[in-house]
C-alpha cells in the first residue's frame, strides 16, 4: 500500500501552520517580558551605572542564541524539528523564576544565557517548520505570519510587564507572565505540534527534481551562506546589522527615554510601539515580497530603519520618540521576513535548515555586537553618539545589499 505524500501549502496545512503561529507568539512573549524593565532593574536593584555593564545581558543572550541557532538548524536536519522545539521550551522553564528572585546580576546573566539557548531552539524550529509546510509559492507570506506572531507578542509582553512594573513593582510580579508563557508553549509543542521534516523531503523530490550532486558539507554551507553566495551572504550581513540596531534599541532606548523624563508606563508604551509596528507590518511585507521580490524591501527597509533611529536620537518628547519607533518598526518589518524568505529561495530543501541556522547565527550575533558597540560608545561619548553610530551602520548595510544582492525570484 502506497503512502500518500504530504501536501505543501499553507491552506493544505492550515491547522498545523496556525498552531505554529500561536507557539511562536509565546516564544516572542518570553523576550518581550524583559524588554521594557530589565535595564531599570539593572540600575535600580543592582546599582549598575555603566551602560556596557547594563547591556551585558543582551550580549549573553545574543551570543547564546546565535550559536544555538546554528546547531538548531543542523540538528533539525538530522533529528527532526519537533524534538528541538520541545527541548527549547524545557530549557526556558527556569528563566522567569530566576528573574523573579535573582540575588545579584550574575543570576540575571545566567537567565539570559538560558533564554538565548531556548530562543535559538524554539524560534529557529518554528521558522523552519513553517517553511516546510508552506512550500515555495508563499514562503514570504509564511515568514511574515511567523515573525508577526513573534514580534507582536514581544510588543504585548513589553507593554504588559511595563504596566505591571509601574503598578506593583519591578520584581517579582512582571515575571509571573513568563510562567504562563512557558507552560502554554511547552504543552502545545508536546501534545499538538507534529513533525514537518517529511514535507521538506517531499519538496526536494517534487520541486528540485535536479536534486543535489551530494549533500554539501556543513563547512561548505557555512561558507556559502556567510561569504561566497552573493544572495545568502548579503542576507546574512543585513540580518546581523538589523539585530545590531535591535540590540541597541533593547538595551539603550529605555535608558535614553528615562533620561528624557519618561516614566515607566511611557517607557513601556515606547518599548511596545517599535515591535508592534514591526510585528503587524510583517503581515503585509512578507506577502508583498512574494509579489515584488526580496531585494527592494530589504534595501528600503534598512534605509528606513536608519531614518527611524535618527528621528529618535533627535527627539526630546514622547511624540518624537513614538514617531521614530514607528519608522524603525516599519523598516524592520520590510526586512525581517524578507530575509528569511530569501534564504528559502536560494537554499536547497536538503540543506535549507542548516542554511537558516547559519543565517540566524550571524543575525543574532548582531544582538551581542549591538549591545557591546552601543554600550562602549555610550560610556565614552554619550547615548546620542551611540545611536548615531548605529544609524550610520544600518544605512551602510542597505548599501551593501543594493550593490551585491541579485533578485532570486
Amino acid at each position: 500500500m502506497s503512502i500518500k505524500p504530504p501536501s505543501l501549502g499553507i491552506r493544505q496545512n492550515l491547522a498545523q501552520f496556525t498552531l505554529l503561529v500561536v507557539v511562536n507568539a509565546f516564544v516572542g512573549a518570553m523576550v518581550g517580558m524583559e524588554r521594557s524593565i530589565l535595564p531599570a532593574i539593572a540600575e535600580q536593584e543592582f546599582g549598575l551605572a555603566a551602560r556596557s555593564a547594563i547591556l551585558s545581558f543582551i550580549v549573553v543572550f545574543g551570543v547564546s542564541k546565535a550559536l544555538t541557532n546554528y546547531f538548531a538548524g543542523r540538528f533539525s536536519d538530522a533529528w527532526g524539528r519537533k524534538l528541538i522545539l520541545v527541548a527549547g521550551w524545557v530549557i526556558a522553564a527556569p528563566v522567569p523564576f530566576i528573574l523573579m528572585w535573582a540575588p545579584d546580576w550574575s543570576w540575571v546573566l545566567f537567565a539570559n544565557l538560558l533564554l538565548g539557548i531556548s530562543q535559538g531552539m524554539t524560534w529557529s524550529t518554528t521558522v523552519i517548520m513553517k517553511i516546510d509546510l508552506a512550500g515555495p509559492e508563499r514562503r514570504g507570506f509564511a515568514m511574515g505570519l511567523n515573525e508577526f506572531a513573534g514580534y507582536f507578542a514581544v510588543a504585548g509582553a513589553a507593554l504588559a510587564t511595563g504596566y505591571v512594573a509601574a503598578t506593583w513593582g519591578l520584581r517579582p510580579e512582571p515575571f509571573y507572565l513568563g510562567v504562563g508563557f512557558v507552560a502554554c508553549g511547552l504543552l502545545l509543542s508536546v501534545f499538538l505540534v507534529r513533525e514537518t521534516r517529511h514535507h521538506a523531503d517531499h519538496e526536494a523530490r517534487v520541486h528540485h527534481a535536479e536534486a543535489m550532486a551530494g549533500q554539501p558539507s556543513q563547512r561548505e554551507i557555512f561558507r556559502r551562506t556567510s561569504f561566497t553566495d552573493r544572495n545568502l551572504s548579503s542576507v546574512s550581513q543585513a540580518g546581523l546589522v538589523n539585530n545590531l540596531n535591535d540590540g541597541m534599541a533593547w538595551g539603550l532606548f529605555p535608558l535614553f527615554f528615562a533620561a528624557a523624563g519618561m516614566n515607566l508606563a511611557q517607557i513601556g508604551w515606547l518599548a511596545a510601539i517599535y515591535p508592534a509596528v514591526w510585528g503587524v507590518g510583517q503581515l503585509y511585507t512578507g506577502a508583498l515580497s512574494d509579489r515584488i521580490g526580496r531585494k527592494i524591501l530589504i534595501v528600503g527597509g534598512m534605509y528606513l530603519q536608519a531614518l527611524g533611529i535618527a528621528v529618535l536620537t533627535l527627539s526630546t518628547a514622547f511624540a518624537g520618540f513614538a514617531t521614530g519607533a514607528v519608522l524603525l518598526g516599519a523598516g524592520t518589518a520590510m526586512v525581517y521576513p524578507t530575509l528569511l524568505a530569501a534564504i528559502g529561495d536560494v537554499a536547497h530543501p536538503g540543506w535549507r535548515a542548516s542554511a537558516v541556522g547559519v543565517y540566524r547565527l550571524w543575525r543574532d550575533l548582531g544582538y551581542a555586537a549591538g549591545a557591546v558597540l552601543a554600550g562602549v560608545v555610550a560610556d565614552l561619548f554619550g547615548m546620542a553618539a551611540s545611536m548615531w553610530c548605529i544609524a550610520v551602520l544600518t544605512a551602510l548595510s542597505g548599501v551593501v545589499v543594493q550593490l551585491r544582492m541579485r533578485e532570486a525570484k
